[in-house]
């Protein structure tokens, strides 16, 4: 099954992962929804996110994605994250993985 995501929200999952510094086989993606949005004078999209680190030290791992995100300079080409946040803390889980839920906004550049 072929999903299909938008620039926005594939730039913006990869900009999560690099902010993780671990390995990208180690993080699934296990839930996305981004849905348009726009103001009288922007336009973009709001996402809402789940990612799963695996891993002994993947609490570390999304402690250091998490970090201060609000003030996170992500890079997404076209765009601009215009807010960002964690909506659950890290979670860690009995198979060693930790769960992030995230909802932010991406408006076109």
């Amino acid at each position: 099954m072929k999903v299909t995501v938008s620039p926005a929200a594939l730039g913006l999952l990869r900009a999560l992962i690099t902010r993780t510094k671990v390995p990208r086989d180690r993080i699934l993606l296990t839930d996305w929804q981004s849905t348009d949005w726009q103001s009288l004078t922007f336009a973009g999209e709001r996402h809402e996110l789940k990612l799963r680190i695996s891993g002994m030290d993947s609490m570390d791992a999304a402690n250091r994605l998490v970090d201060e995100l609000e003030d996170a300079e992500l890079s997404v080409p076209g765009h601009i994250v215009a807010d960002i946040a964690v909506t659950q803390p890290p979670e860690w889980a009995n198979d060693d993985s930790t769960v992030i839920s995230i909802e932010a906004l991406t408006i076109v550049d």
